[in-house]
């Protein structure tokens, strides 16, 4: 990737722009870091976004911190919600990050790279410090967000709590002393928090790199709790046929944001699009750059194989997990003990959205009890199943 594609690909803004092209072009080696607070188990493309573009300065040379938010997590960044987030416990975190590292490895190389916990040094702040890192804000600037303004509006707390988060953020930049922080377009305030922070406590330019958000595969707002995600840990073919489901106006900008594809051949594509080619055909050849960049070339072709088989062709997948289980059970432990669902609370959604079935007959009773047979075949959406053995 070149220079101009370093500041451009995947990027929404820059602040300030002028003099970070500059500073690159000089061979100046940038300290530059993204951080995350653990609030979940799993990293989706959503969340790989600006990972992948931390990924695209340590190809070119620069030192990167994977910044962990072991302290921030504790408070709850509210930047893209409309109430207040629970804070987590540390226990929460430390089961959350568990596996974070072995997931971004699938984009960051950690060898190169350094991981860093903001509690290290967040934890130490004294009520001292914390008043003096608020005296360089305003009540006014904290209120004028849109998230605090449409809660006003509704009748919705804002907790004191919330204004501290931007504080805290802010002065990871001060502690680390970066030259570049990277994040999602939600995270702009906080970011320049951080600016300010720097310049008042080390004299020292920040610039802030913003990268778009992108919607889940249903065009909603990125959320486990619609089931619009892609996780890069999901299973090959699960990985696939998630991609296959996605709304048609979501291609292009998958392209762009969550592979690695020419930008030239996205164009191709894109006029194509425009031009009435078949969106089927550039999902497809989507989905393959997906599996294989979280997997491998060869997970990518089954995945393949296995979507004609499974969707095109209204079959079963050849390959399928297989579950030793005898008697009668309710449906939801049934769903439970082949592992289709993360909850009971989603197997009760889905068999009431119809999106259970056994042996191709939907379950529309969430309490039915199944008789289980030997080759039963548990089906849960379009893309997981399960065989009786």
């Amino acid at each position: 990737m070149d220079n101009k594609e370093l500041l451009t690909r995947g990027v929404e803004c820059i602040v300030p722009k002028a003099g970070l092209m500059e500073k690159i072009k000089s061979g100046k080696k940038l300290r530059v870091y993204l951080g995350i607070d653990p609030t979940s188990t799993q990293i989706s493309l959503g969340n790989a976004v600006p990972l992948r573009k931390l990924r695209d300065f340590q190809n070119a040379g620069h030192e990167v911190i994977f910044l962990v938010g072991s302290f921030t997590a504790l408070i709850g960044d509210t930047s893209d919600k409309d109430a207040m987030r629970k804070p987590m416990t540390p226990a929460e975190i430390e089961h959350n990050f568990h596996t974070y590292k072995e997931q971004a490895s699938k984009i960051l190389d950690f060898d190169k790279s350094k991981i860093m916990y903001n509690g290290d040094w967040l934890s130490n702040l004294s009520f001292q410090n914390i008043v003096e890192l608020a005296q360089h804000f305003t009540v006014q600037q904290m209120i004028e967000r849109d998230m605090y303004q449409l809660r006003l509006e509704a009748g919705k707390p804002i907790g004191l709590h919330e204004f501290l988060y931007p504080l805290m953020q802010g002065y990871d930049s001060v502690h680390m002393e970066v030259d570049l922080e990277i994040g999602g377009n939600d995270q702009l305030f906080n970011m320049l928090a951080g600016r300010t922070l720097l310049k008042a406590y080390k004299n020292k330019e920040k610039h802030v790199l913003c990268t778009p958000l992108i919607e889940g595969l249903d065009g909603r707002k990125m959320s486990k709790s619609y089931g619009n995600t892609i996780d890069i840990m999901d299973e090959p073919s699960d990985m696939f046929g998630k991609v296959m489901s996605m709304t048609d106006d979501l291609i292009i900008k998958y392209m762009i944001l969550c592979t690695d594809m020419p930008i030239k051949e996205i164009d191709e594509i894109d006029k194509g699009l425009k031009a009435g080619d078949n969106p089927r055909d550039a999902k497809v050849r989507l989905a393959r750059e997906i599996v294989t960049l979280y997997h491998d070339q060869t997970a990518a072709t089954k995945a393949e194989e296995e979507f004609v088989n499974v969707f095109k062709k209204g079959g079963v997948p050849d390959d399928m997990p297989e579950f030793k289980i005898n008697g009668d059970r309710s449906i939801i432990d049934l769903l439970e003990l082949c592992k289709l669902i993360e909850s009971r609370a989603e197997g009760k959604r889905l068999i009431k959205q119809g999106g259970v079935k056994i042996n191709d007959k939907k379950v529309d009773d969430m309490n039915e009890v199944i008789h289980l047979e030997k080759d039963m075949i548990v089906q849960v959406g379009k893309r997981r199943f399960a065989k009786i053995v």
